[in-house]
């Protein structure tokens, strides 16, 4: 049955199954979403395919609600030649997107740190030939020559010195603590590859999968308070405006087999009976829950001085691709003795190092010293610093997010005196750029939901009541009060398989 799955069923699926494994020992329909957040309609078609594959135990019991579980083991039936390629098929795939993004990472961390090595020879070369030149020839004009460039690459070799034994990448053993107590001292540092991918990509969204561990947050609180939610909690819940959380709540309605109802007063609830049909039987009334904050982007994993020297050594692979394509453009190909006085020492000394490797050079210098390393150490900037600008708008919008439910969930707490004045960001994440105007937007954003009333109090700060929200906290208690939870209890097992089972 599963090999016929198309790709996103399949990947359902295999949340199924994984949500399977964790609860071996008994789980229900409602368990499933609530482990998954799949939709219910998806659910109820995927775990009769799972229960046949893995052999589950059926309990039908006296609330129509089936239990299933695996006495015998999580082991699939499928263990023919198909399903041993299927598995190789898988993990071949999966290896190969495991492998690739590898080669990519060190592919990146070879042009840096390739390339500044393949400089710093060629400029560790020219200095000891401008030093041969200077002792042997000291009054003739090429030796003046040499004389300068000797000092510009001496000072450029100096500067590489202190980089090789200075920085955080190469440095053997702390000088003050030596080697096992550095390595007591400071954390595993990721390898050179991880650490350059990370500089210029990033290490990934913290928030990936939010939209799910959003439902599951939401589900958790739905079941733990009798299968009821209202809208207002829902916005405190998730941060969201009135307006997006009223389409979510009606798409939660249709995920997860809720319906609205209206409380005596008029109070509209959202109820979701068939969450409640659960394989445990713990307490299922809640009154409180703690709403999670989405994490900002950091730029990356390094320390800022690690990320200091991969700017220091792509600057030195930009300045040596942009020296060696400007003189190649400039001196062309050189031939003769004149030529090479007439060049650049650096470039002339290449040159010949090069004439003996190769016949020709000049492509070489062009595109293998010249253009690629400076179209790289271009990319290995612009990247990073595009990145950077978009990492700060993404933070900006997270953190306003942040706030909205931070403010919503504390105004909900106690919604007849809420102070401004005392609903300031708890952290980092919650405190977007524009405090005050994002205050006064997200008040006004609650006050469409509900109007306030405002007053003054005795310090002439403005004090506004939520008298809606105290009501319908107030309704929602009643409506809960009044839900009998035995009416959610799965009851007596009526049929079990296992009875039915020859021994």
């Amino acid at each position: 049955m599963q090999k016929r799955l198309k790709t996103p069923a399949r990947r359902d699926y295999q949340k199924v199954t994984g949500a399977f494994r964790k609860l071996r020992g008994g789980a229900t329909v409602a368990d499933i979403v609530a482990k998954t957040a799949l939709p219910i309609a998806t659910v109820r078609e995927l775990v009769p395919l799972a229960a046949d594959e893995y052999s589950a135990r059926l309990e039908v019991t006296e609330s129509g609600e089936i239990r299933y579980s695996f006495p015998r083991g999580f082991t699939s039936k499928y263990r023919g030649i198909r399903a041993r390629l299927r598995k190789a098929a898988e993990g071949l795939r999966r290896g190969v997107k495991t492998g690739g993004a590898w080669i990519f990472k060190v592919w990146i961390m070879v042009m840096l740190m390739g390339y500044f090595a393949l400089f710093m020879v060629l400029a560790l070369a020219s200095l000891m030939l401008s030093i041969a030149a200077s002792q042997s020839n000291s009054n003739n004009r090429s030796s003046n020559r040499g004389g300068d460039g000797m000092f510009m690459i001496s000072g450029i070799f100096n500067m590489i010195i202190r980089i090789w034994f200075y920085s955080e990448l190469f440095k053997a053993a702390d000088p003050y603590y030596g080697p096992s107590r550095r390595a007591a001292r400071r954390p595993k540092k990721s390898p050179l590859h991880r650490a350059i991918f990370s500089f210029v990509f990033g290490d990934g969204d913290p928030n990936a999968g939010w939209s799910v561990r959003e439902k599951q947050g939401v589900i958790a609180y739905i079941q733990a308070n009798r299968g009821v939610i209202s809208l207002g909690e829902l916005m405190f819940l998730t941060g969201l405006p009135p307006a997006e959380a009223e389409g979510r709540i009606s798409a939660y309605c249709v995920e997860f087999g809720g319906s609205p109802e209206a409380t005596e007063d008029g109070t509209v609830v959202y109820r979701f009976d068939e969450l409640l049909l659960q394989a445990n039987t713990k307490d299922r009334v809640s009154g409180g829950y703690a709403a999670p904050l989405k994490r900002l982007k950091p730029f990356s994993g390094n320390t800022a001085k690690m990320n200091r020297w991969f700017c220091v050594i792509n600057a030195v692979n930009t300045l040596f691709g942009g020296y060696y394509l400007f003189n190649a453009l400039a001196s062309g190909a050189v031939l003769t003795q004149a030529q090479l006085q007439a060049s650049s020492f650096l470039y002339g000394i290449t040159y010949a190092l090069c004439s003996s490797l190769v016949a020709n050079p000049f492509p070489f210098i062009v595109f293998g010293l010249g253009l690629t390393p400076l179209i790289f150490s271009l990319l290995f900037w612009l990247i990073p610093g595009l990145r950077s600008l978009k990492t700060a708008k993404d933070n900006e919008g997270i953190k306003l997010e942040n706030y909205r439910k931070d403010l919503f969930s504390r105004i909900w707490q106690n919604p007849l005196q809420v102070n401004p004045g005392t609903l300031g960001p708890q952290n980092a994440e919650c405190r977007p750029q524009n405090l005050a105007a994002a205050q006064d937007r997200l008040i006004k954003e609650l006050g469409a939901y509900t109007m306030p009333e405002a007053s003054v109090d005795s310090q002439g700060a403005v004090i506004y009541s939520f008298q809606e929200l105290k009501r319908e906290q107030e309704a929602l208690n009643r409506y809960r009060a009044s839900i009998d939870p035995a009416a959610s209890n799965l009851g007596k097992t009526v049929f079990d398989t296992e009875s039915t089972t020859p021994s």
